[in-house]
């Protein structure tokens, strides 16, 4: 799996999951509520996604539209209840006022993960300072993953800052992989892979009949086979 590029696909349901695995995703992003961006699902969802499925699953802690982090304890029990359920692989990410990142919010959840693998999600394309964040992000716990579109407005507008950054692999703050959605095409992808990029994300592209459909297994398989060729 890891000499091929990482396609996650968003999930609401477990139709949403099985139908991204038989198109070959290699992960799902767990989210409920797409009208308010993706929100932390229910437990139940979880669970039944997880029984219906075998990949990786990312699970959102998101409480409310926007990028404040809002009820931090409430966020933590939600992340304590879904992790004795079982899952192992989360999404978050919040900002404060000044749009720099909410240091104590983050650490708050990080704690309650204790080594559980997570991404950082969009947040990163509203920072005022997206190498200060990544550099004050650095070294916590888990953070393996950036989901960036590179802009506010999506990968149009961020592909330089998306190609500059794969370019800083491995400086510090840039370690851990860019997972690249948020207004994502097909003909995006060739000048993305070729910068180094290994890893997309994608949500309505999976969904022809747009979020009040479901995702299509051909739809998926459209994305994956063009990360393989």
């Amino acid at each position: 799996m890891s000499n091929r590029a990482l396609l996650e696909v968003i999930a609401l349901d477990v139709a949403d999951a099985v139908a991204a695995q038989a198109g070959g995703a290699d992960r799902l992003e767990l989210v409920t509520d797409m009208a308010a961006d993706g929100l932390t699902p229910s437990r139940e969802t979880f669970v039944a996604i997880r029984a219906a499925v075998d990949i990786p699953l990312r699970v959102m802690l998101r409480s409310a539209d926007g990028f404040a982090a809002g009820d931090v304890d409430a966020l933590v029990r939600d992340a304590r209840a879904l992790r004795a359920e079982g899952a192992d692989e989360f999404v978050l990410g919040f900002l404060d006022e000044t749009g720099a990142p909410d240091m104590a919010a983050v650490r708050a959840l990080v704690a309650e993960l204790d080594g559980c693998r997570w991404t950082f999600h969009r947040a990163i394309d509203r920072a005022a300072d997206r190498d200060a964040l990544r550099k004050e992000l650095s070294g916590l716990a888990g953070l393996d993953t950036y989901l960036t579109a590179g802009a506010a407005e999506g990968v149009d507008e961020g592909l330089a800052t998306l190609i500059a950054e794969a370019g800083r692999s491995g400086e510090p703050g840039y370690e851990p992989r860019i997972l690249v959605g948020g207004g994502l095409r097909l003909d995006h992808l060739p000048r993305l892979l070729g910068a180094g990029v290994d890893a997309v994300h994608i949500g309505g592209a999976s969904r022809p009949h747009g979020w009040d459909g479901p995702v299509a297994a051909e739809a998926v398989a459209r994305w994956r086979g063009a990360l393989d060729a």
